[in-house]
């Protein structure tokens, strides 16, 4: 196990390198000058010159990407264009708001389609099957931007039980982690129901009913463990998902998080921010997948790790 961890996490190098050097490679690739639009519309063509020699745009582009990468193992990952402060300090500040943002809406679309996807399996083509299912559909396909934009016109405007944007009070979260787990509380309840119909014609399942067990021993104990690993895979990408996704959510709730900070940053051509953010974000991705591989072994004991392989 201990070396199936070293494994993976040598493993992220590659991938955060490789990740990097794809959006350094991106932004640069954008039209327009980068240093006219850090210096500003009624800049002077000096000035454009010396920020351009400032921020080490003059420079070859491997070489401005062998500096990043140089600084950026020290901790130092530049200052903000727009800001002029830290970038560690920009990222630090709004981090902790979209971690607390996703969390909400996962530990929500948890609650909300596990059980939901578990009652619809064990009573299937019920009523409550079916119009569970219908809702996770809807739940799945709604746009992110419209359904925000009904719940501020429902639950902010006419009946003013929650503010529209900003943070501040727990109120403040209610709708935008609603809007955000949404489509993720419909993907579990359709995978939920479909691990769970799968396992519940197992044999060892049928063993368990013939030796006149319970039903709810039979669904809690000993088929939901099995049923749980596709679900256990789709919540940790989900919660990747929703740190690095929250872009839109943000956007129209005026949450100060870290998707909104990559969407400002990447306008305004700020390149420290823009490649720090994602970087972070994607070595994250990598992290919540090796803890959701390490998960499997404590859901299922079939499944073993040796030498770095699990079987």
């Amino acid at each position: 196990m201990y070396q199936y961890i070293a494994r993976r996490l040598i493993l992220t190098i590659p991938v955060v390198l490789g990740v990097s050097i794809i959006v350094f490679a991106i932004i640069r690739m954008l039209p327009g000058d980068p240093a006219r639009a850090m210096a500003g519309p009624q800049a002077s063509p000096q000035y454009i010159e010396s920020v351009r020699a400032r921020y080490g745009l003059d420079q070859p582009i491997p070489v401005q990407y062998v500096t990043f990468m140089s600084r950026a193992v020290q901790g130092d990952l530049g200052v903000s264009v727009f800001s002029r402060r830290p970038v560690m300090t920009e990222i630090g500040e709004r981090f902790p708001r979209t971690l607390l943002l996703a969390s909400v809406s996962l530990l929500l679309a948890t609650a909300i389609g596990v059980p939901a996807g578990i009652i619809s399996a064990t009573r299937r083509n019920s009523l409550f099957d079916n119009a569970s299912m219908i809702a996770a559909l809807v739940g799945v396909a709604a746009p992110v931007f419209w359904l925000a934009l009904m719940l501020q016109l429902l639950f902010a405007v006419q009946l003013g039980w929650f503010p529209s944007s900003g943070i501040g009070t727990p109120a403040h979260l209610v709708l935008p982690s609603v809007t955000l787990g949404a489509a993720s509380a419909g993907l579990f309840a359709r995978i939920t129901r479909s691990s769970m119909l799968e396992v519940l014609r197992e044999d060892y399942v049928t063993t368990a009913r013939a030796k006149g067990l319970a039903e709810n021993v039979v669904v809690y104990k000993h088929a939901l463990k099995s049923a749980m690993i596709p679900v256990v895979t789709v919540l940790g990408l989900q919660f990747g998902i929703l740190l690095g996704g929250a872009v839109l959510t943000e956007t129209v709730f005026a949450w100060p998080g870290i998707g909104r900070l990559l969407v400002d940053s990447i306008l305004r051509r700020d390149y420290p921010v823009v490649q720090a953010t994602v970087m972070m974000l994607a070595f994250l991705f990598v992290i919540i997948n090796l803890v959701v591989d390490i998960a499997y072994a404590f859901l299922d004991p079939r499944i073993q790790y040796q030498g770095g392989q699990s079987e």
